[in-house]
């Protein structure tokens, strides 16, 4: 076999070797005349087609080359180089990127002679780091990391604004104004049995206002003598009373408390998920360990999806809206829920169906409201039709009218509910999604039912599906219309 044949043959062996289409970012081989010999899908899906190409004119798109070629210096130093670059696009785009110089000799004991680049967007880097900074900062929890002395190392915005400057003063001054710590501190708990510990605290804001939040303290780094870190999650519940318009019940009252409890939890693991990961995929990068650039890119994509899902549905749940009301079709606005489901429920092996029942008049709706409800409906039916024995899973969603009532019908020939899950299903911290749930979706649903001055029900049996109602007065709608044009009128009044 020839010269070049042999170096093709060791070529092909190196890309199978490495999994090189598997890799989770852009790669590229550059062979000793600084031309790409060999690229992976995600480097052509960025920046296009470039095999036989001179290496600054397939990433730079230039014919000068460049002043200090790193692939040049990774192969005259025979080790890794890493360097953030701005580079260029398919679509003639400049992107900042972190790129990783390997350099590779193909055949087994031969002088490295090719350069293996892996190149990473720091665009999406920064991204992961935006969604930390910003479930850090703007989740609305105050947010805490205690020294083994109480004293705060690190706080979040929610929790200065409200309490005053806290980074380096120890937590009771900063929540309470006290000198000395809470007999029933829950963080001394956990620094003493590295256990997560719970409790309701009463706190004096910067204004002098009372406050009463829930707080969860859970271990958050080791040393030598035990856990030497804790993070602190405490989530105001009077504004949580506040924003809440109606009065509660004492079941809801204590699925507050839950979901406040479940929350901080799920919190307090998408942060240590998402730093993880950030610094498996730094690690990786630094390292040239492909596995690990792997897992830490898993982690990342895992931990950005849960933390947006439960950003969105927290903030859904958490804030007091008066619903915007338009002139609405029903029918209409179930076609386009089923449109964005359809796909999704085919893969899950699932039909979605529009019900054939007459269509009810238009209506004034909240769309992103009501739209957020059958979403969050459609996509449980979907899950539990997804089980059922035999396969074979079945949603429809209808809407008719009904004794004066507009109503939306969600109905799953899926798993079924018994007694006890039915009693708790719109009232605690309740997921029919195991660990990719966030608990939120029905609480969130009845909330905006109840907006609409309309109430939701549920007939299920184990085994035989379930049938969500949601029961909107027309009566109701028309004073919610009249309502919305008095405040509308007033609001014109002083522009």
């Amino acid at each position: 076999m020839s010269a070049a044949g042999t170096k093709d043959a060791a070529m092909q062996a190196f890309l199978s070797e490495s999994l090189f289409d598997e890799l989770p970012m852009g790669a590229a081989l550059i062979g000793p005349d600084k031309r790409v010999r060999a690229v992976n899908k995600r480097f052509e899906d960025v920046f296009g087609v470039f095999r036989g190409r001179i290496c600054h004119e397939a990433l730079k798109q230039t014919y000068q080359p460049c002043l200090s070629c790193e692939a040049d210096l990774c192969l005259t130093e025979n080790q890794v180089r890493v360097s953030d670059e701005i580079l260029v696009d398919r679509h003639g785009r400049d992107i900042q990127v972190s790129v990783y110089y390997k350099p590779i000799a193909l055949e087994k004991g031969g002088k490295p002679d090719h350069v293996l680049i892996l190149a990473s967007k720091l665009t999406e880097t920064k991204r992961w780091k935006r969604e930390f900074d910003r479930l850090f900062e703007h989740v609305p929890c105050y947010i805490s990391i205690l020294d083994r002395d109480l004293n705060i190392v690190h706080a979040n915005g929610k929790l200065e604004r409200t309490f005053g400057r806290a980074d380096g003063a120890s937590c009771y001054k900063v929540y309470k104004g006290r000198n000395i710590p809470c007999t029933d501190c829950p963080a001394m708990q956990t620094f003493k049995d590295g256990k997560e510990h719970s409790s309701t605290q009463e706190g004096v804001t910067h204004d002098g206002e009372l406050t009463r939040y829930v707080v969860t303290v859970s271990p958050l780094s080791w040393g030598p003598d035990g856990v030497d870190r804790v993070i602190e999650i405490s989530t105001d519940v009077t504004e949580l009373h506040r924003l809440e318009k109606e009065v509660l019940d004492n079941e809801r009252l204590v699925a507050v408390g839950q979901t406040v409890a479940g929350l901080a939890h799920t919190i307090k693991n998408l942060l240590m998920g998402l730093e993880g990961g950030m610094y498996m995929v730094d690690s990786g990068l630094k390292k040239g360990d492909e596995a690990r650039l792997e897992r830490g890119w898993d982690m990342l994509q895992r931990n950005f999806e849960k933390t947006t899902s439960m950003v969105r549905d927290f903030l859904s749940f958490a804030k007091g809206r008066v619903p915007a009301l338009v002139p609405l079709n029903p029918g209409d606005i179930i076609d386009e829920v089923i449109e964005l489901y359809v796909d999704a429920a085919k893969r899950q092996g699932v039909k979605l169906e529009h019900g054939k029942t007459p269509l009810p008049e238009p209506a004034s709706l909240d769309r992103e409201g009501i739209e957020a409800c059958l979403t969050n409906l459609l996509s449980n039916g979907i899950d539990a039709a997804s089980v059922r024995e035999g396969g074979g899973g079945v949603v429809t969603m209808s809407a008719f009218d009904r004794d004066g009532e507009l109503v939306f019908e969600v109905k799953d020939n899926g798993i079924g509910m018994d007694a006890d899950v039915k009693r708790r299903v719109f009232t605690t911290f309740f997921t029919t999604k195991g660990g990719e749930g966030t608990g939120l979706g029905l609480l969130t649903t009845r909330k905006i039912v109840q907006e609409h001055r309309g109430t939701i029900e549920v007939d299920t049996e184990p085994g035989q599906g379930s049938t969500f109602r949601i029961r909107l007065p027309r009566n109701e709608l028309v004073k919610l219309e009249e309502e919305q044009q008095q405040r509308n009128e007033k609001a014109k009044q002083y522009r």
